[in-house]
């Protein structure tokens, strides 16, 4: 058994942030399952979102939020990050980030659904340079253990303890996690007095996603094991342009290379296979419309055609220029025969950020007494029912410092007394023949998920994706207790978790709002009465 004083889960942006800030008054370690520059935020090419120009204001980043969150974002929470976000860009370049300059001064573009220029951007690689400083930052930090190549299986509370587990769901502590260490193939408890949950996104859930392999939803699936409170999980962004290769099996687990939004901000348009523009149909605001917006509109087009995909046109501006901003997107797209200074883009929504998670108050803490989240796994409120372009890093960081504010008055009066935790029973096996069953049951979530629970949804849809998905939860729950673990049955199981969640969320909002877009209700859009969707395993 390891134990500390505080415990992090994941090494993105806000898990670094988070350990960064905490190591000045309290032992830390973080476990990621990988490496620790793998996660979403290094794949997060467009930026930070923050007032930075004199002629942009706190009250129009708010406002442009609200509007993009189609009535579901919580205020508050949109002013905090708004009013203390630029604070918290200044701490990232003190730490070492480099964003990009221009005469002297940050560079600034503009993304969908903003209306002023205030994104701080490091060219298109901004996630990449950002866990670069963070990481730099990290390693020079003593009481900092990181741990890499360790999986999170379970949430250590009252549900793993034979005699406290009728305790009820409103009362409950986290007093640490298993892991699996996979350097060495087993089970480790870490015992600590608060857990941060970092864990990223559930691209993985989907066929088509820009999210790495690690982004099968492992904290949302833990979370809702412990019994904590989840909200909103119907809302999941997809991504309007992600590159289209024809011959990728993305059904196996792959990701989908992102076209960032910075492309359309730069002037780019989409066009059908015929050439034709067509975002003017749609939205006044045409390409720099919010991404649900954009989305649809590309399915629309898809659909119609019965084509696979549509073109993103940037061939109209400079050479010169657009290598400049976009270098890895034209690398990239070079490599594989396409020349975006001169060839038009194919491109097709996929999978890219769940708006909703672990639901939190404004210093991140879950409804689990110790528990708190950061990141893409939480729901802090303000993305509502569709996030904002380069709003989630931003959020990230705020409320990741929000975070360890409260634990730094936590740790000063602790006077929780921690149980006796229970080993980890790794008895079972698994035999060669069964293997084939995670392999299957990854191919047929994803393609459920896809087809059925995507950008445009219906009663019946959901509903046949949540047979198929409950089926496959019984499976994989029965197989899961009779095996030793490992990773790809840690994650299957999550994902299926995952999917669960989301369809039941879907069948519970009764409109058309942000991202949760379906046929059954299309013009229900009811803004005089926001809700949000909240669910919580009781069968504990």
């Amino acid at each position: 058994m390891l134990k500390t004083d505080v415990l992090i889960i994941g090494s993105g942006i806000a898990g670094l942030f988070a350990a960064i800030k905490i190591s000045e008054f309290a032992n830390v370690i973080l476990v990621t399952k990988k490496d620790k520059a793998e996660s979403n935020t290094n794949y997060a090419q467009g930026g930070i979102a923050s007032v930075i120009d004199k002629s942009d204001s706190f009250e129009k980043h708010i406002n442009d939020t609200l509007i993009a969150g189609a009535g579901l974002c919580n205020s508050k929470a949109v002013e905090l990050m708004v009013k203390e976000g630029p604070d918290r860009i200044k701490e990232l370049m003190a730490l070492g980030t480099q964003f990009t300059q221009k005469s002297g001064k940050l560079d600034l573009v503009r993304e969908g659904g903003h209306s002023m220029p205030r994104i701080v951007h490091a060219k298109d690689l901004t996630g990449k340079e950002i866990e670069r400083a963070l990481i730099s930052m990290t390693n020079n930090i003593k009481n900092i253990h990181v741990i890499e190549n360790t999986l999170a299986i379970d949430l250590i509370t009252e549900h793993n303890i034979p005699d406290l587990r009728n305790s009820p769901l409103d009362k409950r502590n986290c007093w640490g996690t298993y892991v699996l260490d996979g350097n060495q193939g087993k089970v480790v408890t870490i015992n600590s007095k608060v857990t941060i949950l970092a864990t990223g996104g559930l691209g993985q859930v989907y066929q088509h996603t820009t999210n790495p392999l690690i982004a099968t939803g492992d904290g949302f699936a833990m979370v809702y094991r412990a019994g904590a409170r989840i909200g909103n999980m119907e809302f999941v962004q997809f991504h309007p342009t992600s590159y289209y290769e024809p011959n990728k099996n993305t059904t196996a687990g792959k990701t989908s290379f992102l076209i960032s939004e910075a492309v359309r901000g730069f002037g780019g348009i989409l066009r059908t296979k015929k050439g034709e523009a067509f975002m003017a149909k749609y939205d006044s605001r045409e390409e720099l419309a919010p991404r649900d917006i954009v989305a649809r509109a590309i399915d629309s087009e898809i659909k119609k055609s019965g084509e696979e995909f549509v073109y993103l046109d940037i061939t109209h501006k400079s050479k010169d220029e657009i290598i400049q901003h976009f270098p890895n997107i034209y690398q990239t797209c070079f490599n594989s025969g396409i020349d975006i200074t001169q060839n038009f883009i194919p491109v097709v929504p996929a999978a890219h950020y769940a708006c909703g998670g672990v639901k939190v108050n404004e210093f991140s803490q879950t409804t689990i007494n110790g528990l708190f989240a950061c990141g893409e796994v939480s729901m802090t409120g303000v993305h509502g029912a569709n996030r904002l372009a380069s709003n989630s890093l931003l959020e990230a960081i705020v409320y990741a410092n929000r975070a360890s504010i409260k634990i730094k008055e936590m740790l000063k009066d602790y006077d929780t007394s921690i149980p006796e935790i229970p080993h980890w029973d790794d008895s079972g096996t698994l035999s060669s023949d069964e293997l084939v069953l995670i392999t299957h049951s990854l191919k047929e979530a994803k393609q459920t998920m896809w087809d059925y629970v995507g950008i445009v949804r219906s009663n019946n849809r959901l509903e046949r994706a949540q047979r198929r998905i409950t089926n496959l939860s019984d499976e994989i729950e029965h197989l899961y207790k009779k095996t030793k673990v490992f990773n790809d049955i840690i994650e299957l199981r999550n994902i299926i978790s995952c999917a669960g969640m989301i369809i039941q969320s879907a069948l519970l909002r009764k409109e058309s709002r942000g991202l949760h877009y379906t046929i059954d209700y299309p013009n229900l859009d009811d803004k005089s009465k926001p809700k949000d969707t909240i669910i919580q395993n009781r069968e504990l």
